[in-house]
């Protein structure tokens, strides 16, 4: 069957809010998406209920997960509160959607998403900047990702300004979600992959609020790597966090937190799968393999192939890029799937800490040079 376009809003909506209070804050997001949080709940109920997810326990891991959100940090649960106030809906239920990775972590018949995110560090200039080269020319990163989740979500999801906490702080989310992906005033950048452990769950802080959190507190990697070790975890993702000279990729678990860094050519290479042993050893394989290895292998393999290696963030998009026969990091939905298992690249991201910018492309990879990017500076 072939695969079919995305549907897409003929505008995508961009939120922006600015005040120092955090409830003051989420309320001003919660009003820009009141009429629009109704349909992206009903997506995240069918989901939720496809996997056998009873209402009654959604609600309590969703309030099990605000409180583990207010024990953490209370600003981010008023700011959840908030959105839900403005929109004019019930806390939990906002707290559901910010927890859904951990709810969705229950089901057997409700898999993940599949991201594909590529990080560079180099010490080459850009192509058109003249430079030589060499070690006297500054350390620079950036990085891409695809961002593949479940069709029906095509429409909600928005591009984000958040301004009046410790750092101004730009990028994408879900309708009613805290944060995803994004990069801050600081120039810290923050890529998001989900991954699966046996002993995922609710519990801990849920992993779409923590990258919100560092987003906002965090100035720097070394800054991000201890504030994510000092959250207490029950699921999983990964981080790609880089700034203006360093860059590292966290397995988040149950088991831990570890560090990857980049190999001998600057590049980190993330899909859905763990990289390092310890929470590789309880791995939910049956979740992304054997895909998630192919992506990986079939990228890899690619940038291997590649002299020089791209030296742009958008030259670097265009490494995801995939056709008929070739693992689907270009990912369009099937229409012959079921809801649960229609997935597609809902947007294409770049992240540049030089410039503290963000590039949204609501789009594919493969639809870079016929779609305008969005780009969004952190300032």
């Amino acid at each position: 069957m072939t695969p079919t376009p995305i549907p897409r809003p003929d505008h995508r909506r961009h939120v922006h809010v600015d005040a120092a209070d955090p409830h003051r804050r989420g309320t001003a997001r919660g009003e820009q998406l009141r009429a629009h949080l109704p349909a992206a709940l009903d997506v995240y109920d069918r989901l939720f209920a496809l996997g056998g997810i009873t209402p009654g326990q959604v609600r309590d891991d969703a309030e099990r997960a605000l409180d583990a959100v207010g024990e953490f940090r209370p600003g981010a649960r008023a700011e959840i509160e908030g959105i839900a106030h403005g929109a004019g809906i019930d806390p939990w239920r906002l707290a559901a959607l910010n927890a859904r990775t951990e709810i969705l972590a229950r089901s057997a018949t409700v898999p993940p998403g599949e991201c594909t995110t590529l990080v560079r560090r180099t010490t080459e200039p850009p192509a058109d900047t003249g430079g030589t080269g060499g070690p006297a020319e500054p350390v620079r990163t950036f990085g891409v990702q695809t961002w593949d989740w479940h069709v029906e979500l095509s429409a909600h999801w928005h591009t984000l300004e958040s301004r009046g906490g410790r750092h101004t702080v730009v990028g994408l989310t879900e309708d009613g979600i805290l944060g995803k992906v994004g990069i801050n005033s600081a120039g810290l950048a923050l890529h998001f992959n989900i991954l699966g452990h046996a002993r995922d769950g609710v519990g801990g802080v849920p992993v779409h609020v923590l990258a919100a959190v560092v987003l906002a507190e965090a100035g720097s990697v070394a800054e991000a790597v201890d504030l994510v070790r000092s959250a207490p975890l029950a699921s999983s993702g990964s981080f790609a966090l880089f700034d203006g000279t360093e860059a590292t990729l966290l397995d988040l678990s149950p088991a831990g937190v570890f560090a990857v860094a980049p190999d001998e050519r600057g590049l980190l290479v993330r899909t859905n799968h763990f990289l390092t042993p310890v929470p590789a050893a309880e791995e939910k394989s049956w979740l992304y393999q054997p895909d998630s290895g192919e992506r990986h292998d079939f990228v890899r393999a690619r940038l291997a192939g590649l002299r020089p290696l791209p030296d742009t963030s958008a030259a670097l998009a265009r490494c995801l890029v995939t056709g008929p026969g070739e693992p689907p990091v270009t990912c369009l939905p099937d229409p012959a799937e079921a809801l649960g298992r229609r997935w597609a690249s809902l947007a294409t991201v770049t992240l540049d800490p030089s410039t503290r910018t963000a590039a949204v492309l609501d789009g594919t990879p493969a639809d870079l040079g016929t779609r305008p990017w969005r780009t969004l500076t952190a300032v």
